[in-house]
């Protein structure tokens, strides 16, 4: 019969030709649906492209008032994100985002100096990647973050600090009856060094537990840095004096193990 089958594993389908006919079933749960935010129409189309031809659905937008629209009308499962926009620009873009929604954000930009990264992370992005960028990394990427955001919950399980408790289960921490707003990655930073208490985790570790990737030595440190600031911001009763993520210099950090209550781990 001249049948010819193949299977594609990441978009769930298999397509098989007879006849002279190709016949594709697709047997997956609804691709997840990424925003692309990006003014350069061949920037903005290769994205597309890339993360298409992996296996997502693309709402794809050139400026931020569209985004913000976009982001409302049907909610995204990540958001793919430049910084040189022409009305509102990426930075506030990725604010309002984060102010509404724990979505994966993940920015794209030529302003490759620390300064940018960091800002960035501020305010609340969970990775980035440089222009110009490779599409196979870029594509590897998105598929880390979203890994990570539909990661199957466990039975609750608790991690209790003095003043602080931890439910891994539903990636959420409260001060007493009050929930403490983490990003998702500052929540995965701190369920890693809580789940080793008193043990020095190095920035290159904790980046691959929190990114699901290898970075290299220098830009983990400087990521985590970041992270670690913002976190200690809003866990910690004294940010130049914190109590619960203590730093080890030359080495990485490590939760204080005599503020650890019962972790049950």
């Amino acid at each position: 019969m001249g049948l010819v089958c193949r299977w594609y594993s990441l978009h769930q389908t298999f397509s098989f030709a007879s006849r002279g006919r190709v016949i594709t079933v697709n047997t997956a749960r609804m691709a997840e649906l990424v925003l692309v935010v990006e003014d350069e129409a061949h920037v903005r189309e290769l994205v597309s492209y890339t993360l298409q031809g992996a296996g997502y659905r693309v709402q794809a937008v050139s400026n931020g008032g569209a985004a913000l629209e976009s982001a409302h009308r049907a909610p995204p499962d990540l958001v793919v994100l430049d910084i040189r926009l022409p009305d509102l620009d990426g930075w506030e873009v990725c604010r309002r985002l984060r102010a509404e929604s724990d979505v994966p954000i993940l920015i794209m930009t030529a302003l490759a100096d620390d300064e940018s990264l960091v800002k960035g992370l501020r305010l609340g992005a969970d990775d980035y990647v440089a222009k110009p960028f490779s599409p196979m990394v870029l594509a590897a990427r998105v598929q880390a973050l979203l890994r990570r955001a539909a990661s199957p919950k466990v039975q609750s399980r608790l991690i209790e600090l003095h003043g602080l408790t931890l439910d891994l289960a539903s990636a959420e921490v409260r001060r007493g009856d009050s929930v403490v707003h983490l990003t998702p990655t500052e929540f995965r930073l701190l369920a890693a060094l809580a789940r080793r208490p008193g043990q020095v985790v190095s920035p290159g570790e904790l980046m691959r537990i929190a990114q699901g990737y290898e970075v290299a030595e220098r830009d983990a440190q400087e990521i985590v840095k970041v992270h670690v600031r913002h976190l200690r911001h809003k866990i910690e009763p004294q940010v130049d004096r914190p109590r619960y993520v203590l730093t080890v210099r030359g080495m990485g950090y490590m939760l204080n193990r005599k503020q650890l209550v019962d972790s049950g781990v």
